[in-house]
């Protein structure tokens, strides 16, 4: 079992200190009120928890999470817990969801308010290096699914109103998240919880196929703004993740000094930024990526998404005008895991990348209902 010991240090200059202590994973180390704008309209006692659990390279840490409750009087056995893995919102610590709530405010809060209205308590954690010490790995599918889980245990843990009982649903970043957690979460969580499926849209799939491409000048022209956002963050998962990389060196004085400037950003200051200069990605670059050893391979156990193992069923939600993650590589993954005979169902939209998650709900809705049935 991983063990995890702490000593004294002042998280993210909130005032909250961490005691030395050990702990295992999903041990809560200490609880405070949620800031108003990461408070989720119509939720009650809801508070923000910081938790053991592990980053990078399995490296012991602490994260945080927001805990949702529904109004009411919780059923018997507790509140059934939706696990939220949220999309993209930066990197620095500023941007994480339990301090600054979500980046898209009135989707996301429709989305989960919806989830609460149906009496699921939510568990929505920040990931490893966002609002808690260290850097974030971003999209570190291994890092993500530990600290959902941890969360999740730590929360039910806490809370005797929760139940054991639990699906995670993501979207973006988090959709990837959600998969990475599905294949995980009867693993990571032990006896202790009942995992029964998971809800992911907007799926970013075989980046690691995409990756590879990035050199001087490729793409020769601009991406979308937020697309060369996410460059900028996976460059900084890799060089998290993989420090003897030495991404740096990949890149030109200008490609060096966006790269340091998204690392405190969050994703929209950061896409508007980029829009405001007129960045083009492939000019950040001065030798091609693909001069890494075994890169594909790298990346592949980096943030490449599992294509078998999963135990329960996964529902896999997109938008067919997604330009946000490449939609055809999100429809063959759904496909792949179907040739390889897993539980997945594949629901597609007539909408974009943000509007597939509230789109996705009443479909997802009697999914998850099932599920706890």
């Amino acid at each position: 079992m991983r063990k995890m010991w702490f000593t004294v240090a002042v998280v993210c200059g909130l005032g909250l200190r961490l005691p030395a202590a050990s702990a295992d994973p999903g041990t809560v180390e200490s609880v405070a009120p949620l800031a108003t704008a990461a408070t989720l309209p119509g939720a009650v006692n809801s508070s923000r928890i910081l938790y053991t659990t592990s980053t990078a390279n399995d490296v012991p840490t602490v994260a945080s999470a927001a805990v949702y409750f529904p109004p009411g009087e919780a059923p018997a056995g507790g509140w059934p817990v939706i696990a939220w893995a949220h999309g993209t919102v930066g990197l620095g610590d500023d941007c994480a969801y339990s301090i600054a709530g979500p980046s898209a405010v009135e989707r996301d809060w429709a989305y989960l308010g919806t989830w609460l209205r149906q009496g699921y308590a939510i568990v929505a954690a920040d990931y490893a290096g966002l609002g808690s010490p260290g850097e974030h790995p971003y999209i570190n599918g291994l890092v993500e699914a530990h600290n959902i889980v941890d969360a999740v245990k730590a929360a039910t843990g806490q809370y005797a109103t929760l139940a054991k009982r639990w699906v995670v649903v993501g979207q973006s970043q988090g959709g990837g998240a959600a998969v990475y957690t599905a294949r995980y979460a009867t693993e990571f969580g032990g006896p202790e919880l009942d995992y029964r499926g998971a809800v992911a849209t907007g799926v970013p799939a075989y980046i690691e196929d995409v990756v590879p491409l990035l050199g001087p000048h490729v793409p020769p022209v601009r991406l979308s703004d937020y697309t060369t956002a996410y460059v900028l963050y996976i460059l900084n998962g890799l060089r998290t993740t993989y420090p003897a990389l030495d991404i740096e060196s990949y890149l030109n004085d200008s490609g060096r000094d966006w790269l340091a400037r998204s690392r405190e950003a969050c994703v929209t200051p950061l896409r508007d930024e980029l829009a405001a200069h007129g960045v083009v990605a492939g000019d950040l670059f001065a030798r091609p990526l693909l001069q890494i050893p075994d890169l594909h391979g790298l990346l592949t156990r980096y943030l490449g998404l599992p294509e078998s193992g999963y135990d329960k069923p996964l529902f896999l939600g997109q938008g067919l005008l997604d330009t946000d993650v490449v939609t055809p590589e999100t429809l063959r993954f759904a496909a792949v895991l179907a040739v390889n005979r897993q539980p997945v169902t594949l629901h597609v939209y007539p909408d974009d990348h943000s509007g597939a998650v509230n789109g996705s709900l009443p479909d997802s809705l009697p999914f998850v209902r099932n599920l706890f049935a």
